[in-house]
């Protein structure tokens, strides 16, 4: 299986195979035909009060947020990220889609990673 990450601003291809909307809201602007989403997988995002503790820190702090969110994965979110795996391991190509402007440092690097221990 390959796992993928794309914004969801970013235009929906055929190559793209099963979607799957990483976020807890969805993309401000963005059209349910434009987003072309398989599966909203918000129980896998960031609680909340990380997000919102996300967006109110510095990029120092990336690693701060990405440990917590990993505790997250392995905690109370642990039960809907096995659950992502098991629908996940149905598809050929994956893309994790998510709405963060900065591409490397965004909880859909940090779900990638734990979805591919499991997978």
């Amino acid at each position: 299986m390959e796992l993928r990450r794309k914004r969801a601003y970013d235009t929906a291809e055929a190559s793209d195979g099963f979607r799957v909307l990483v976020d807890r809201l969805w993309p401000r602007g963005v059209s349910k035909d434009r987003a072309a989403i398989d599966l909203w997988a918000k129980d896998t995002a960031p609680s909340p009060e990380l997000r919102k503790a996300w967006h109110a820190a510095s990029e120092d702090e990336w690693g701060t947020y990405a440990d917590r969110y990993r505790a997250e994965l392995d905690g109370e979110t642990a039960p809907a990220l096995d659950e992502l795996a098991a629908e996940l391991k149905q598809h050929g190509v994956v893309t994790l889609v998510y709405a963060a402007h900065d591409e490397e440092h965004n909880h859909a690097v940090v779900l990638e990673a734990a979805l591919r221990e499991l997978l």
